[in-house]
């Protein structure tokens, strides 16, 4: 009682198998393996004016008062200031791990950053961090430009001022295609332009972003027969 603690949208109960690799980032008690919308003991702790309400995540930040699995909080220090360490729940970690964990970007590499918010922000600080010698963020939203050049953003560009599909400009830009894509947004037509944005012998696209559920993407073989790579992450990797 009384703890400060962070909770977790990817559980560790640091007892099975994945959560004992230390490759792995998921635990095999996540809730990617079970249904999202009830608690793993498959009941809801919430309800409005008497009808049941359903969770989200397994951790329904956006309720003032929340019932949690032990396994997806984490104690923090009792000094940490709440309205920054926050961000370590999802956004941030999320982000910045895309880029040092997941995609291990190299220093001198070019990298591209699709989506401008708190997690593609934190994208772009992570390649500013791992030594990336170019940054180029992509929103249709320039008002975002300003703040992502703040955080180490070289190049700001809008696809809507240009005639040709996106990822054409950004191999223009480049050459060949940057060393590592992001899409922080969450659109199929947006994760294939990241894929195709990368070059496409050892480029490496990170997907960040979520699709709608039940959603397909339907790509070109031929991006990943060349040698590209397409990954996903979940909290940063």
């Amino acid at each position: 009682p009384g703890d400060k603690v962070i909770p977790l949208c990817l559980p560790q109960c640091g007892e099975c198998s994945f959560c004992q690799n230390p490759e792995s980032n998921y635990c095999q008690k996540s809730h990617f393996y079970e249904p999202q919308n009830l608690l793993p003991d498959k009941t809801s702790r919430f309800s409005c004016k008497g009808k049941q309400i359903h969770h989200f995540l397994w951790v329904s930040t956006f309720a003032e008062y929340t019932v949690v699995p032990e396994y997806t909080v984490a104690k923090i220090d009792a000094a940490a200031p709440l309205d920054k360490v926050c961000l370590f729940g999802c956004g941030f970690s999320t982000g910045y791990g895309a880029a040092i964990n997941t995609a291990k970007v190299k220093p001198g590499s070019t990298c591209a950053i699709f989506g401008l918010g708190g997690i593609g922000l934190s994208i772009v600080m992570g390649c500013k961090a791992a030594g990336a010698s170019r940054i180029i963020a992509v929103d249709i939203n320039k008002d975002k430009f300003a703040k992502a050049k703040e955080l180490g953003a070289t190049d700001c560009i809008n696809p809507r001022d240009f005639q040709k599909p996106i990822q054409e400009v950004l191999t223009e830009m480049t050459g060949q295609g940057v060393d590592y894509s992001f899409e922080a947004i969450g659109h199929a037509d947006t994760m294939i332009a990241a894929l195709a944005s990368c070059n496409m012998s050892t480029g490496v696209c990170v997907m960040v972003g979520e699709l709608d559920s039940g959603s397909e993407i339907a790509i070109d073989p031929t991006l990943l027969l060349t040698g590209r790579t397409w990954k996903g992450t979940v909290l940063g990797g």
